[in-house]
């Protein structure tokens, strides 16, 4: 008989149970990252999960992360080779009426589109996340590769980024990276930790690196955090920044000539620090201050 769980408050989570349940409770790795990738784009306005085009297509890093959880709750099996149901919770029913009918009429309409056939449904609707699959070859025709091919990014002139990832999934953080084409990502924070999934070094090192792109740290071009606690009002930012352009740039000239190297080098390069708004973070000055190098002649561009 089935039983709710008190142990499982998030509602992306319920919601990757609920699948999971809804398809008898065990799914390959692959089946449920398209499963779960379809019912969010096709049923959801407010995703509960976002998604890069990864080695099997449409992959959900966040996903994974939130499989460790419930590995540990002890909700979900810790065999890595699929996802399974440990005890006979009812998740769907702790879903709204209208999301439970939603997911019950999804699973009626794809329950019979399993494994490669569920792949090639995906690459065929959403070819941009077919982009880095390892597969696709193989299950696509070549006027579906030729779909796939065109959602390839294809920007190669020279262009400097800066991004924050302030109010982003981790995932939309990567599109951003992905779609544009961006090469190497330097990280200008001093201390690069967060409390957010996927923003500290180790995490999001490794993870870049497994989309193509090099992750180099710069904590030379850093602002201490000591300085950062008092911070409340536009002006002490701009106090802030004023200090840091004329103290830590200049101190660390060699740190700044080297990002304009690897940046000269690959060509479509960003800098990453936490605040969603260029002015309000110090990637600002180390742009406005790498304009002001008399070989400078390329476009910068705030994502």
């Amino acid at each position: 008989m089935a039983t709710s769980s008190p142990k499982v408050t998030f509602h992306r989570h319920k919601i990757l149970l609920s699948v999971l349940q809804v398809f008898g409770g065990r799914l390959s790795n692959i089946d449920l990252q398209k499963y779960l990738f379809l019912f969010t784009q096709l049923c959801q306005q407010d995703k509960s999960y976002e998604f890069v085009p990864f080695r099997y297509g449409c992959f959900s890093f966040q996903s994974y992360a939130d499989r460790r959880k419930l590995v540990d709750l002890g909700v979900i099996s810790p065999d890595p080779d699929s996802w399974q149901l440990m005890q006979g919770a009812d998740y769907l029913g702790q879903l709204v009426s209208g999301e439970r009918d939603k997911l019950i009429l999804f699973r009626d309409k794809y329950a019979p589109v399993k494994g490669e056939a569920l792949v090639r449904e995906v690459y065929r609707c959403f070819p941009y996340y077919a982009i880095n699959s390892e597969i696709a070859g193989k299950l696509l025709s070549i006027d579906e590769q030729a779909c796939v091919d065109q959602q390839r990014p294809r920007q190669r002139v020279s262009r400097f980024f800066t991004i924050g990832y302030e109010g982003k999934s981790f995932e939309q953080y990567l599109n951003q990276l992905i779609r544009h084409n961006v090469r190497v990502l330097c990280d200008v924070r001093k201390n690069p930790l967060s409390r957010k999934y996927g923003f500290s070094k180790t995490v999001l090192s490794a993870t870049l690196e497994s989309l193509g792109i090099r992750y180099i740290h710069l904590p030379e071009l850093g602002i201490v955090s000591e300085k950062r606690q008092t911070l409340k009002t536009p002006a002490d930012y701009r106090r802030l920044f004023d200090d840091y352009e004329s103290t830590t740039l200049k101190q660390n000239e060699p740190a700044l000539r080297q990002l304009f190297e690897i940046f000269r080098k690959n060509k479509r390069v960003a800098i990453t620090c936490f605040e969603a708004e260029e002015c309000m973070c110090h990637r600002g000055r180390i742009a406005r201050t790498l304009q002001q190098l008399p070989e400078w002649k390329y476009d910068i561009e705030h994502l």
